[in-house]
């Protein structure tokens, strides 16, 4: 099971839907993307997590939904969008990964192809680490990050898929990083 947790704050709580029904969609989009890449058929999930303001010294970071991630079931993937950056993370994605774990900072924006650019990217980015790892593939952070860079820095292209969740040259709804290199396809 993959389980994506939308995190939000309690006073965006009904100012968010149309971001949340981008997420169910995307969650969908990455089940099929997950099986046809690295042949696992995945059950996902959606929900949102609301968050309260803290004192400083409680503030909600990784450790409170690794926490979270304990309490609800450490064998479900859960994936976290969170509305904070990390504290810590080795990803340039502003992004975090463990086993069966992953969070990435979401931009807020009420267009899809934004959404798409800065948030399903990240997502993918975060996913590829951790199916990599379950591979067996000891390289899994090298080979994630040296495509990420290749994105930003090289001629790469994202993967583009339009709402059908097929491949599209036209306006995409979904975009992930290139898999072509990572040696994922099943």
């Amino acid at each position: 099971m993959l389980h994506f947790i939308f995190v939000i704050k309690d006073q965006d709580q009904g100012k968010r839907d149309f971001e949340f029904g981008y997420v169910e969609r995307m969650a969908q989009f990455y089940r099929r993307w997950i099986r046809e890449k690295a042949g696992v058929d995945l059950d996902v999930k959606c929900d949102t997590m609301i968050t309260r303001p803290r004192n400083i010294l409680q503030r909600l970071d990784t450790h409170t939904l690794v926490r979270d991630h304990q309490d609800r079931d450490p064998d479900t993937w859960h994936f976290y969008l969170t509305h904070f950056r990390p504290l810590w993370t080795d990803c340039t994605c502003e992004g975090y990964h463990a086993e069966n774990f992953g969070m990435a900072f979401w931009q807020q924006s009420d267009d899809e192809l934004v959404l798409a650019e800065k948030n399903c990217t990240t997502v993918s980015h975060e996913l590829l680490h951790e199916l990599l790892r379950v591979a067996g593939n000891k390289k899994y952070v090298q080979l994630v990050h040296d495509t990420w860079t290749k994105h930003f820095y090289g001629q790469l292209e994202f993967e583009q898929y339009g709402k059908d969740f097929g491949r599209t040259d036209g306006k995409p709804s979904f975009l992930t990083m290139d898999t072509t290199q990572l040696g994922l396809d099943p």
